[in-house]
C-alpha cells in the first residue's frame, strides 16, 4: 500500500499560497457562505480539535464562537498562513500533527472538525483515522465535517481509481507543477456507515457543492477539562 502522506504534504506545502482560491469560485458562494454561517455559531463555548486545518480559512469562523481551538495539520507551510489570521479573542492553537496517529494531542476536546480532509484519506486508512480522531474527544463531544460532493464541470475531473476504490484527480499549480492528488466522494450511506460506531444519528445534509456531516459522539457528556 502506498503511503499518500508524504506527497500530500508536499502538494499542500507548495499550495499554501494559492490554496484559498478554490473558495472563491464564483458558482460555490452560497454554499460557502452557508458553511461559514454554520462554523461561526456550532461550537459556542466549546474546546474543538481541528483535523487538517490547513490555512486556517474554516478556523477563522470556528474562532468567532469557539473557547479554544486546537488547530493541527501535517504542513507547516499551510499552518504558517493560518497563523497570521485574527482569530479574536478565541485561543488558537497550532500544532504540525499526522492525523493518523494524533500522538501530541490531548484527549479531552468537547468538540471536533475537519474540512475537506475526509476525501483524502485512503479508503483502506479510515478506520484508522477515525480511531485516532474519536480518540481525542469527550464522549458527547460535537463534530462536524464538510467536504466535496463530485459535481461535473465545477469538480476537477476524476484522472484514475485504484485497487481500493480511492479515486484521483491531477491538479496544477501556478509554478506550472503537476501533481495526482487522491480525492474520494462518499455516498451518504457510506458516511453513515463509517461513523456509525462512534455516534448514534449522523446527520448528513447535501449542499449544491459540499455536504455536512454532524453528530455526537456515544456516551454522556462530560464537563470540559479546559
Amino acid at each position: 500500500m502506498t503511503d499518500m502522506r508524504q506527497p500530500m504534504a508536499e502538494y499542500y506545502a507548495r499550495r499554501a499560497a494559492e490554496y484559498e482560491q478554490v473558495y472563491r469560485k464564483p458558482e460555490r458562494q452560497t454554499d460557502i457562505r452557508k458553511l461559514a454561517d454554520l462554523l461561526s455559531t456550532a461550537f459556542a463555548g466549546q474546546d474543538v480539535l481541528e483535523i487538517a486545518c490547513g490555512t486556517g480559512y474554516w478556523t477563522q469562523f470556528i474562532a468567532k464562537s469557539a473557547r479554544s481551538i486546537l488547530a493541527t495539520d501535517l504542513s507547516s507551510e499551510v499552518l504558517d498562513v493560518a497563523r497570521r489570521k485574527d482569530y479574536g479573542s478565541c485561543r488558537v492553537t497550532f500544532l504540525v500533527s499526522d492525523a493518523y496517529s494524533l500522538s501530541q494531542v490531548e484527549s479531552d476536546w468537547t468538540a471536533g472538525f475537519h474540512g475537506f480532509w475526509w476525501s483524502h484519506v485512503p479508503l483502506e486508512k479510515t478506520g484508522t483515522f477515525v480511531g485516532a480522531f474519536h480518540g481525542r474527544l469527550l464522549p458527547g463531544a460535537a463534530v462536524i465535517m464538510i467536504d466535496n460532493s463530485y459535481v461535473e464541470g465545477s469538480s476537477t475531473p476524476i484522472r484514475r481509481r485504484d485497487e481500493h476504490g480511492n479515486t484521483y484527480q491531477m491538479r496544477k499549480l501556478r509554478d506550472g507543477s503537476e501533481h495526482e492528488v487522491l480525492k474520494n466522494f462518499p455516498s451518504a450511506l457510506e458516511l453513515r456507515e463509517r461513523l456509525s460506531p462512534y455516534a448514534d444519528v449522523v446527520a448528513v445534509e447535501q449542499l449544491d457543492y459540499y455536504w455536512i456531516v454532524k453528530y455526537k459522539t456515544k456516551g454522556l457528556p462530560n464537563k470540559p477539562c479546559r
